[in-house]
């Protein structure tokens, strides 16, 4: 297929321009001007905007989506409050409605995963909207082990033996010296197979994460907490994404010395609880101005997913940079997610996942003609 005349917007180049994109097997084979191909389908799309397909940071749609309400949410275990074994996969449901309202407003991949009752929740995985066999939607599993301070873990488990931030950092710290202390383990034993360690679900979880392999995605709104993330990250030498970020405008020049990556949001709403009090539009902005590497997310279904492209126009209109809004909702999630190389900006070689408007997809006035998932039409 060859798309022709259409305004680019690329996620690399600051200015848009106007271009041929040629999709090839699921690809983005090419990207010029007075491109040819023989044997192509070729779209005029004179007048009209091409954009990377929108990418979410971090949301719950298919755990927790369409029309299911609390009995049927598949996104909080609420029976231990230590569940790294758990695993967005085996919960997603490819049926979900917001699923498909998603990838009609051009969000194409999603990083989906556990909620925020935990102290650790599971890993989430980032996948594709269309489908109807998860295995077959997945781009890249799992993409972090999910971690959550302040609030919401003491007010889950306040009756439960968690009724404080010191009680949940230290639980956190526990089950990562376990986890150092079973790595080291099994690597000894691999000389030695009588020398292994009992097999332990939860800490083989979490083996990833105490190698360096896979970051924790760490809920925190308040800046103490965002604080307590950072110093246990070191404290242990593993990665590290933070999640909300809601007072992130209040430190901004220290994030920005941590270089973290930032999912911030969802800023859509009311501060339904008091750690949400100084939530703003201008967080991602000043975030980025200082120097930040910064998501923006609708926590699906906090914000409703197919709202994600509008979050992006309202931060810009609180004051952010316009291209670095278009990053925060293209390139700079799919690098959150680890996913940058098939996703998030419009480059030969990369999933041909675009979406083509009429108009600008930050207001809400903007018309979606098409939306391609791997090269094939959704809409």
């Amino acid at each position: 297929m060859l798309l022709k005349n259409v305004f680019i917007h690329d996620a690399v180049h600051e200015e848009p321009y106007i271009g041929d994109i040629l999709i090839k097997d699921g690809k983005i084979s090419a990207i010029g001007s007075k491109l040819d191909a023989d044997d192509a389908q070729v779209i005029d799309l004179s007048g009209l905007n091409a954009y990377p397909g929108f990418v979410e940071a971090h949301g719950h749609i298919g755990l927790d989506g369409w029309g299911i309400g609390f009995e049927g949410q598949d996104y909080n275990e609420y029976g231990d409050i230590v569940t790294p074994q758990l695993r967005a996969v085996d919960a997603i449901n490819p049926r979900d409605y917001a699923l498909t309202e998603a990838v009609q407003a051009g969000v194409t991949t999603l990083n989906v995963g556990p909620g925020s009752s935990n102290v650790l929740g599971g890993t989430f995985a980032a996948i594709k909207p269309v489908g109807i066999r998860v295995d077959e939607m997945v781009v890249k599993s799992p993409t972090a082990m999910k971690c959550a301070f302040g609030e919401n873990p003491k007010r889950c488990y306040r009756d439960k033996g968690n009724s404080s931030r010191m009680t949940t950092a230290a639980r956190l710290r526990e089950m990562l010296f376990k986890a150092r202390e079973y790595a080291d383990k099994l690597d000894f034993a691999q000389d030695a197979p009588d020398k292994k360690p009992a097999f332990d679900m939860k800490l083989q979880a979490l083996v990833p994460v105490i190698k360096g392999e896979l970051p924790l995605k760490a809920h925190a709104h308040q800046a103490n907490d965002i604080f307590t993330a950072i110093r246990i990250a070191k404290e242990f030498g593993v990665q590290l994404t933070l999640e909300h970020v809601t007072e992130g405008h209040l430190i901004a020049d220290e994030l920005a010395g941590e270089n973290y990556m930032l999912a911030v949001g969802p800023t859509l709403g009311h501060a339904s609880k008091f750690e949400l009090k100084d939530k703003s539009w201008t967080t991602p902005g000043i975030l980025a101005k200082a120097g930040c590497h910064v998501s923006i997310i609708t926590d699906s279904p906090v914000i409703p997913q197919k709202y994600l492209p509008i979050c992006a126009g309202l931060a810009v209109k609180a004051g952010m940079d316009r291209f670095e809004a278009l990053k925060a909702i293209t390139i700079n999630p799919a690098q959150h997610i680890g996913a940058s190389d098939r996703i998030g900006s419009l480059e030969a070689g990369k999933d041909a996942d675009i979406v083509i408007c009429e108009g600008d997809p930050f207001e809400i006035s903007a018309v979606n003609r098409y939306v391609f998932v791997n090269g094939i039409n959704v809409l």
